[in-house]
């Protein structure tokens, strides 16, 4: 351990995993590695422990008697890994406790991001908050200053947070050089009693959070505080935790603080009796009697902690952090410095993560077990479910996962009776060695796998497939179906992770590891065009190994808000900040036993542009990138800031300020060091020779691609450095298989065994047949992986790409590609409203410039007669051609909600308009780009100077995010252009288009199959329903179904005229709502496209609402009558009940070029606010949530008072709103907003009028309320009467003075639905979401079913916490 202490023992290093606990133990030199059950109480109790007193029996040569305590003086280290945390949070067995939060946000939790995690599913599920009781305190402070001020006026005071003079002062700087207002100070007296109130009720840990708590802590101090005194055992404060802005994600980690450190605490102290002597750096200090051991654990940021430093929010990674370290430390190389991509498969579960440039990937909100937390975690991403996911064959298509057979039952071959899975597929296939597997299995736990139950699962899905489809197919292909699928599943992903990070995924390695990964390696790799495998001798036990490895750290982090500056004060500011955040993590290593020799340090900025949410964290320039890039200044940290923002999302924003949020310390305390040789430098002095023919240890008939070959086994051990295995071939251990393929060689090495793969031949072949072409499943289901592959890249491309909030973190857009004649192919289900409205759009546009498009082409469009839904949904398409160049043979489009294109308010969301006009720009056709050059002029043209011509009306007020996200738009189309022609190249044009048309017909096969159960159900009646706009327009519904034909006319005959107003409502936005509808009903995972629509005939009467003339004003029939179309569809089928049936969109804002007024400098927000789900027959609604047709998420409440001059009174649950029932419906929110600058706010919102419906007995849900409260001039007949008296005397004297006798109330003031109003200084509008109607009779038993999501325990770092609001279906 270098020179923090003398060599004397034992070094234990072990990593707890959900299935096996690995140890590695070492003394002098000698490796022991022991695998272990985690579970298994009939022989031990603690598998850890069990594994130290195996591996002390061996180096002390006699067995230490089970139960027996272990002598520490013999014991040098332990370092460990545990899932401790995890499983409390995935078992929800952690600790009761108490949220402490500002009052008006006692909900914040249950709220979240208003986003539901699963768009297609009608039964929402949303995680279970951690707490049991919530106190809101009554304090409240705001931030002085706003981020969108025009001006930039930035107010500077002298009191400072924390200190006494913050006690007295109103306006007091923050930590983060911030001015905070003080509006409420918190009374002490009555905190004291809140609080004594939940201990008393048996609650002993408790977590605060309070609003700008990251900024100004001494609030949260103050109830910590109290807390002690009271004797709470636990109290976890956010601003010690995490000094990050963001409400909700800083109170879910300080709740999972509280709710996990207790129960570390318990197991740390149990594992302890397990010891003669102590455990910890403490006890090594003090080396009384029996000698202590130093006892370190592994944090999810990939540092080791000691033992009594160890809290819950950092142990959540622990066990997978150790594999990230074993592999970035034994595969990285510093002098070639080749990334490195983490593959470890397990037995439940996949994750993928990567290491480059020498450093660890840090993401600091991720989330594991539905739970989001705000800590540095390394970047770990679980993409598929392992080994034990099970197989299916369902509508056609091969698929896997993501539901996992477990421990238990485990797969079929583990003789218990379990399912299908990946496992038996390999075993099968004789990929899997039973030979080389222990022998647990079995009554008596002494038999091997079992073949047969795996060939007779598989023969189960065979003769379904047959059943299903009439195509025969033997056992052989359709296991090796499953193995290909199962790979499709997990590329899909990785390719995106790394992507989405800007960098190429083809330019690394794959470093796999875990024990399934060996199977799997050359397949992943191959399709991620990766051409080397490491493979660690220890990959097995890679996590134990890395624990070995790891260094302490400690992390140190202090919030900011300065504006940076190549030189000056700033500079100096911070670097005083970041000495400071040094002295105390330097002083936290030497408390461990560290001297500044072993002590290094990594300094961070985390930065962004001015006006964006994606702050990139930003290490210290290197003394060698400084020499070489910037000018020998090590602290270039805007420059450095601007070339990694450049590299990541390909532009920068050089007019704009660059803001620091967070200065970062990242204290390291070298504790042992890596002493074999790189990867690289064994390569260079290996001599490589063919393996000899005696080493072959047997033969065995494995299938690849094509067939069964005869297989020469090796056993690994068998093997010297230098040989070199050609496949096909297997080498294997009693840990782990590797499948070496035809297409790979093996190279074995010291420390790892190397997997090259051969380029050459490689590229699928295309298949010509002669007459009619058969669907193969297993290319149906890849095909229907890669399609949707292509739309989800694109969508990562333009959400990295683009600058406006809406669309990098509202995530409001969509990204699809469409056949040749304009059908939609795959589109990622970002968002419901755009999913079938798309394809309307490029047929027509398609058709308007049939034979005049080229390469590099790009069409603009918007327009509702066109195809658009409303104006603010820009769309944009892309046409890709033959060889040739003169065929087209599909297109790329991308949707995005553009935040202004202007119009009658800012915002371009009017909730007045009557004409087209007023909306803002509209676009029926244009050629934005040709042949790659993009037409800037014409978009100021477009956008900014041709809707300001109209009276009232002005252009765009964000012009240059327009240019930037147009821009965003054009590089997505690109990305799917080059996505689907790389696609050509590998499997030809013939069959590409062949799978087209396949996966439209499998959608259609599927909508067919729902049609002809629903007839059934309803007994061939038509079915129908009506419902009705708050304007008492009827939108009304019959649909006749041809039970023998699976087929459906979708009639809206007696739907109202066209309106004069907004809610008119372009027919693709009916084609949206049929298609989201019918998916969600279907409640599988299928294919959305245009083939779902094939069995409907839609009927919309023209010159009605729903078919409105070209100039008709339509804002809200996008996001207001799509709701209630929506609602119109369930309620026929009798699906469920109405969900709120609105986007309670609200926007505010000053400011614009009005034709014949001065330009104005100013700003526009906007946001939709949720409301209650609708209860169906198995399940709750739930509160606060987006539905249907929309689920974009919600501006952290801090994050909108930085940026907005408001203050955010409330945000909770609106209790009783969601209508009662046998299941009850969900209920809506209140958001109270008050103005601190005079602005326009506009609401356009619905079912004000109109209750949302119960179904089958249940109750209506409560209508949704707007109200305006505003100080207004009270008045007296007495007064009234004396004002006119002195009327004259007033006009002639102080017409500007004040009334004395003036006095003001406040009033609340009815808005309706629909409205605008001019706000003052102090006003404040209060949104009272609708609810969600109930199911059933009030007092009929609950037959609620709480189904858990399988995905439940995956880890979800950067990349997936991202997008699985966005994302997943």
């Amino acid at each position: 351990m270098g020179a923090v202490q003398k060599e004397r023992g034992v070094r234990i290093a072990i990593d707890r995993g959900g299935t096996f606990t690995d140890c590695v133990g070492n003394l002098d030199g000698e490796d022991v590695v022991i695998k272990l059950l985690s579970e298994d109480p009939a022989n031990y109790e603690d598998a850890p422990l069990e594994g130290i007193r195996r591996i002390m029996s061996h180096f002390q040569k006699h067995d230490i008697p089970r139960g027996e305590a272990l002598d520490t003086s013999k014991i040098d280290s332990i370092r460990m890994g545990t899932t401790v945390a995890t499983n409390a949070l995935l078992e929800r067995k952690g600790e009761k406790i108490a949220m402490v939060v500002t009052k008006g946000f006692k909900d914040c939790l249950v709220i979240g991001t208003q986003s539901r995690p699963k768009i297609f599913d009608l039964a929402i599920r949303k995680p279970d908050v951690l707490y049991s009781s919530v106190v809101e305190i009554d304090e409240r402070v705001t931030l002085e200053d706003y981020a969108e001020d025009p001006t930039r006026n930035l107010t500077r005071v002298e009191p400072k947070a924390g200190t006494a003079a913050a006690q007295t002062s109103d306006v007091v700087m923050g930590l983060s050089g911030e001015a905070v207002r003080i509006l409420q100070r918190p009374e002490g007296d009555k905190i004291r009693s809140q609080l004594q109130e939940v201990f008393d009720s048996g609650i002993k840990s408790v977590a605060v959070c309070l609003m700008h708590g990251y900024t100004f802590p001494d609030h949260e101090a103050l109830v910590g505080k109290i807390a002690k005194e009271i004797g709470f055992q636990h109290i976890s404060l956010s601003h010690e935790l995490m000094p990050m802005i963001k409400l909700v994600s800083r109170a879910t980690s300080v709740c999972a603080d509280a709710y996990l450190t207790p129960a570390i605490k318990k197991y740390i102290s149990g594992f302890q009796k397990g010891f003669k002597g102590g455990l910890g750096s403490e006890s090594v200090k003090n080396e009384a009697g029996d000698k202590g051991a130093r006892c370190e654990f592994m944090q999810s940021d990939g540092g080791l902690v000691d033992v009594e430093k160890f809290t819950g929010l950092k142990a959540i990674l622990s066990g997978p952090a150790g594999g990230v370290v074993g592999y970035a430390i034994t595969s990285y190389d510093e002098n070639t410095k080749i990334p490195v991509i983490g593959f470890d498969m397990g037995g439940t579960s996949t994750d993928v993560s990567r290491y480059g440039e020498g450093r660890y990937d840090h993401t600091f909100e991720t989330t594991t077990a539905g739970v989001t937390i705000q800590s540095p975690q390394l970047d770990i991403n679980t993409v598929a479910a392992g080994g034990g996911s099970r197989l299916f064959f369902k509508n056609g298509l091969f698929v896997v996962g993501p539901e996992s057979a477990g421990a238990h039952p485990g797969p079929a071959c583990y003789r218990k009776g379990g399912p299908a899975t990946v496992t038996d597929a390999n075993l099968f296939l004789g990929r899997l060695l039973p030979e080389f597997f222990p022998k647990i299995f079995g009554k008596n736990e002494d038999e091997g796998l079992d073949l047969e139950a795996s060939e007779r699962v598989l023969q189960e899905l065979a003769d379904q497939i047959h059943r299903e489809t009439g195509k025969r197919m033997d056992v052989d292909e359709v296991a090796y179906g499953f193995l290909t699928v199962a790979n499709e599943t997990m590329t899909r992903p990785i390719r995106s992770i790394t992507e989405a990070k800007g960098h190429d995924s083809s330019k690394h390695r794959l470093a796999t590891f875990g024990g399934a990964g060996g199977q799997h390696a050359v397949a992943i790799a191959e399709s991620l065009g990766i051409k080397q495998i490491l493979i660690h001798r220890y990959s097995s036990v890679l996590s134990a190994y890395g624990m070995a490895l790891a260094d302490v750290v400690d992390e140190r982090q202090e919030p900011d808000s300065s504006v940076w500056k190549d030189a000056g004060n700033v500079v100096e500011e911070l670097k005083t900040k970041m000495e400071k955040l040094r002295e105390k993590s330097r002083k936290a290593l030497y408390d461990q036993g560290f001297d500044d020799s072993e002590i290094v340090f990594e300094e961070y900025l985390n930065m962004r542009y001015r006006g964006t949410e994606s702050a990139l964290m930003i290490i210290k320039p290197s003394k060698e990138d400084a020499e070489t890039l910037y000018n020998g200044n090590d602290w270039a940290f805007g420059k450095a800031f601007v070339k990694h923002h450049r590299y990541e999302f390909g532009f920068t924003l050089d007019e704009r300020d660059v803001i620091v949020d967070d200065v970062r310390v990242r204290g390291i305390g070298r504790s042992f060091r890596y002493s074999e040789k790189s990867v690289d430098e064994q390569l260079k002095a290996v001599k490589q020779q063919d393996v000899e023919a005696n080493k072959k240890h047997s033969e065995s008939k494995v299938y690849f691609e094509g067939g069964r070959l005869n297989t020469p086994i090796y056993k690994l051990e068998d093997l010297g450095v230098g040989d070199v295995i050609q496949g096909p071939a297997m080498l294997a251990d009693g840990t782990q298989t590797i499948v070496v393929t035809p297409k790979s060689s093996a190279l074995v090495l010291e420390t790892h065994v190397i997997l090259d793969l051969k380029t050459d031949g490689s590229g699928k072949e295309e298949v010509k047949g002669e007459g009619e072409r058969e669907v193969d499943p297993i290319m149906l289901s890849i095909f229907g992986h890669r399609f949707m592959a292509i739309a989800e890249q694109m969508g990562r491309a333009l959400q990295k790409t683009s600058v406006s909030t809406n669309v990098k973190e509202r995530l409001d857009f969509s990204c699809a590609i469409f056949d040749a004649t304009g059908g939609l192919v795959a589109n990622a289900p970002h968002l419901p409203v755009h999913l079938g409205s798309m394809s309307t759009c490029v047929r027509r546009q398609a058709e308007i410039w049939k034979g005049e498009l080229k390469k590099g082409d790009v069409i603009i469009s918007n327009h509702p007669s066109y195809g658009g839904t409303h104006l603010p949904d820009v769309t944009l398409l892309m046409p890709a051609f033959n060889e040739a160049g003169d065929k087209i043979l599909f297109y790329a489009a991308s949707r995005a909600h553009h935040a202004d294109i202007g119009g009658i308010t800012a915002g371009s969301m009017p909730p007045h308009s009557r004409e087209l006009y007023q909306e803002g720009a509209s676009i029926k056709t244009e050629k934005l780009v040709s042949e790659g050059r993009f037409n800037e002029e014409r978009v100021i043209e477009l956008f900014y100077k041709e809707p300001a011509q109209y009276p009232g009306c002005s252009g765009t007020r964000c012009l240059a995010d327009n240019i930037n996200d147009l821009r965003a738009q054009v590089s997505a189309n690109q990305k799917g252009i080059s996505l689907i022609e790389g696609l050509i190249k590998e499997y030809g044009e013939e069959t590409v288009q062949f799978y087209m048309v396949a996966i439209q017909n499998n959608a259609e096969q599927q909508v067919r199959s729902l049609l002809k159960a629903v007839s059934k159900q309803f007994e061939g009646k038509d079915l129908s329903s009506i419902d009705y706009m708050d304007d008492g327009s009827p939108i009304q519904l019959k649909i006749s179904i041809d039970a023998e034909k699976g087929e459906a006319i979708f009639d809206f005959e007696g739907t109202g005229p066209e309106v004069y107003g907004n809610i008119n409502a372009p027919e693709a936005v009916s084609y949206s709502a049929i298609i989201y509808t019918l998916r969600c009903m279907i409640s599988e995972d299928i294919p959305l496209n245009q083939g779902c629509l094939k069995p409907i005939t839609v009927k919309i009467p023209p010159k009605s609402l729903l078919s409105p003339s070209d100039n008709a004003a339509v804002v809200g029939g996008n996001v207001l009558t799509s709701q209630r179309v929506t609602d119109v569809i369930f309620k026929a089928f009798e699906a469920c009940a109405a969900s709120q049936g609105d986007c309670n969109n609200l926007t505010f804002g000053f400011g614009g070029n009005v034709t014949g007024q001065d330009e104005v400098k100013g700003f526009g927000y906007y946001e939709t606010i949720a409301g209650g789900s609708g209860a169906g027959p198995t399940w709750e609604g739930t509160d606060g949530v987006h539905t249907h047709m929309t689920n974009t998420r919600i501006t952290d409440s801090e994050v909108f008072e930085r940026r907005y001059p408001v203050l955010l009174r409330e945000f909770s649950i609106r209790k009783g709103s969601g209508g009662a029932g046998q299941h009850r419906g969900g209920d809506g929110v209140v958001r109270d907003i008050e103005f601190r600058i005079p602005v326009q706010v506009s609401i356009l919102s619905e079912r004000r009028v109109y209750h949302p419906y119960g179904l089958a007995g249940g109750e209506d849900a409560k209508c949704g309320l707007n109200l305006w409260a505003r100080k207004v001039q009270k008045a007296s007949w007495e007064t009234s009467l004396r004002r006119l008296k002195s009327g004259a005397k007033q006009k002639a004297g102080a017409a500007g003075e004040e009334d004395d006798d003036v006095e003001y109330e406040e009033r609340y003031i009815n808005l309706g639905a629909k409205n605008s109003a001019p706000m003052k200084a102090g006003d404040r509008i209060i949104v009272c979401t609708p609810g969600g109607g109930g199911w059933g009779k009030v007092g009929e038993e609950k037959i609620s079913q709480k189904r858990l999501d399988p995905t439940d325990a995956w880890r979800k770092g950067s990349h997936t916490a991202r997008e699985d609001t966005a994302l997943q279906a």
